[in-house]
């Protein structure tokens, strides 16, 4: 069992580059499946997640091959249309493959899948969705098997809420559906957009991605492409957090500041100071940050739920009270108790938690107990007096590309045994 040892109070410096999204980097690989052909996708993160996407590919009899931060995924051979119970259990997202599958197969067969235990993530609205295409949906002791004896459909699809995981499935299931879908109240995240530039850059016909109404027109064929994924707006506000906690002053290239127009001026009313240019974002902390007083997770371009625990880790040592308000998933203040542990002051109430900022963290032994929690603990190491020992690394790989290394190169001392 791996372990991170951190020694904190240390001030970062320097340039680190922003890795690949995760969330755009999944969807995009079940989507090769709709090619049939070859598609090269470029700074693609070396994650558990990533390599559990691909481990089902690999299972569905397509190729992948990788190099460095680059993927090539050959989905022609592929002679499969169900996905094994364990594949499933690895990661939330893996429902995401129930669209391509039916796309491409007319049928699909597949657990429920696992992941972060984050609390309720229902997928009605993705079943629902389906079904309204002319999808037949079975649903029985935990397993889904579906098909579409009469062909796929365009229909106009109303979500309940803007659900980023819906929006994508329906998006992959009516690019090669007979007629013109559209999607009202969709997710309007950069990794939706994405996605979609990805579909049309294989011959989709999708418009107003990133708005809250998708219209896509089903094509008959889609070809492989070369796609560069987006930065990862979540590890650039992680950085940005370590940074800002560690009273630093450090840059991060390959940012696109407008994905992080909820998250800077959190950073901004905490005392630090931002500068961008051509794609570089250096951040500046004071000598003691100041308290941002409220953070309401919301949908984008609200503040995103994933930047929520990091960015608490920061609070933590801000002067005054931060009230966060979590809007999106129940169960993810997990990490408030471990970094209490370190001497934080937070307490917590339903779906409030209220930091009030202390002086100084004390290093200790802490565990993760999900993604964006072990990030946090990170972020809270790096600015604690002392050593702390952090196990719970599997959650951390989800989803930060050798974060440990990332973090040496700004001068953290941090190591893994």
């Amino acid at each position: 069992m791996s372990k991170l040892l951190v020694t904190g109070g240390r001030k970062l410096s320097g340039e680190v580059k922003v890795q690949g999204s995760k969330n755009s980097t999944l969807p995009i690989l079940a989507a090769t499946i709709l090619c049939e052909d070859e598609s090269i996708l470029f700074n693609c993160p070396k994650l558990s997640d990533v390599d559990a996407t691909v481990g089902i590919l690999r299972y569905l009899g397509c190729t992948a091959s990788r190099s460095d931060d680059t993927l090539v995924v050959n989905t022609k051979a592929m002679d499969k249309s169900d996905i094994p119970h364990e594949l499933m259990l690895k990661m939330r997202s893996s429902i995401i493959f129930l669209g391509v599958l039916i796309a491409r197969c007319k049928k699909a067969k597949m657990s429920l899948p696992g992941g972060c235990e984050l609390g309720p993530r229902p997928i009605d609205l993705h079943l629902s969705a389906l079904r309204q295409m002319g999808i037949e949906i079975n649903e029985e002791h935990g397993e889904l098997e579906c098909s579409a004896p009469d062909g796929i459909f365009g229909a106009k699809i109303a979500l309940s809420f803007p659900s980023v995981g819906a929006t994508e499935n329906i998006m992959l299931t009516a690019v090669k559906a007979k007629g013109t879908t559209v999607i009202t109240n969709a997710a309007k995240e950069p990794e939706i957009v994405d996605l979609a530039e990805f579909l049309s850059s294989c011959g989709a016909k999708i418009s107003g991605a990133g708005e809250s109404t998708i219209i896509i027109e089903g094509v008959e064929k889609l070809h492989g492409t070369k796609h560069s994924i987006i930065p990862d707006r979540i590890v650039a506000a992680t950085l940005m957090s370590a940074i800002a906690a560690t009273k630093s002053k450090a840059t991060l290239d390959r940012v696109i500041l407008s994905h992080l127009s909820a998250i800077t001026p959190v950073f901004e009313q905490a005392g630090c100071e931002l500068s961008f240019k051509e794609g570089k974002l250096t951040v500046a902390s004071p000598y003691r940050l100041h308290s941002p007083k409220l953070i309401r997770t919301m949908p984008y371009p609200g503040f995103p739920t994933d930047a929520q625990a990091p960015v608490m880790a920061m609070t933590c040592l801000a002067r005054g009270i931060t009230v966060f308000v979590e809007n999106i998933f129940e169960s993810r203040y997990k990490h408030v108790d471990e970094l209490n542990r370190l001497g934080a002051d937070i307490k917590v109430e339903g779906k409030v938690a209220v930091v009030d900022g202390v002086r100084h963290l004390s290093g200790a032994n802490v565990r993760a107990l999900d993604l964006r929690g072990a990030a946090a603990l990170v972020v809270a190491a790096l600015s604690s007096q002392g050593k702390t020992e952090i196990t719970g690394l599997e959650y951390l790989k989800r989803g930060y590309d050798d974060f440990e290394v990332v973090l040496q190169t700004l001068g953290a001392d941090i190591k893994k045994i």
